[in-house]
């Protein structure tokens, strides 16, 4: 069982924090991660492409010339494919790319993410990070203090102030615990995780 050291906002050690082995000392398969990342990637698609068909197209469904006898080719209407402004045959439809792996893959993959990042040296715990007020410079600092530059922070619940002091700071992003996924984890080079969070991560991801 791993012991981390749980930290407040000045970089001072407060406590330590025991990690479970069936959470955070996974063995890390990339197949696995890899499976995870692009469903999440084919969920966030919009799949809204399209295209109209000929029954879509505004026209008058009149016969453009007789069938026969003006040594032409047989024509319908003007909504037919084969003129100008007409409908598309085989274009796309608005279609959903969204697919489900099983449960025991996700939470195995979400437990790998985490066991790469403790094992890289890439987990921080802090006891609590409170801003008074909505202001970037404040945040800005203690993120300094602490000497992260790219990383995902994990808070245990909505946090206006937090959330709105750090949207215009680049390359970190606050997440709420029951939005935690493999492709955030990853992305960020460290994962920054409030106390209170482990307990909401060991109570949904421990049988």
């Amino acid at each position: 069982m791993a012991v981390v050291d749980v930290l407040n906002t000045k970089g001072e050690k407060v406590s330590e924090r025991q990690l479970l082995d069936e959470l955070f000392n996974v063995p890390a398969s990339k197949s696995v991660l890899h499976e995870v990342v692009v469903m999440q990637q084919a969920s966030r698609r919009a799949g809204t492409a399209s295209v109209k068909h000929r029954s879509d197209v505004r026209g008058s469904s009149r016969k453009l010339f007789r069938q026969k006898g003006t040594g032409r080719a047989r024509r319908g209407n003007i909504k037919s494919p084969l003129l100008r402004g007409g409908g598309s045959v085989f274009g796309p439809d608005p279609r959903s790319y969204a697919y489900r792996l099983p449960k025991k893959v996700r939470k195995l993959a979400l437990k790998m993410a985490l066991s790469c990042k403790l094992k890289d040296r890439q987990l921080l715990v802090l006891d609590r990070m409170d801003l008074e007020q909505v202001k970037t410079r404040d945040f800005v600092k203690i993120i300094d203090t602490l000497h992260i530059e790219n990383a995902l922070i994990v808070t245990d619940a909505k946090d206006k102030n937090l959330e709105l002091s750090s949207r215009n700071v680049p390359n970190i992003k606050i997440l709420r615990s029951e939005g935690l996924n493999v492709y955030d984890i990853l992305k960020y080079h460290n994962l920054v995780l409030l106390e209170p969070v482990i307990n909401d991560i060991e109570g949904r991801l421990l049988p």
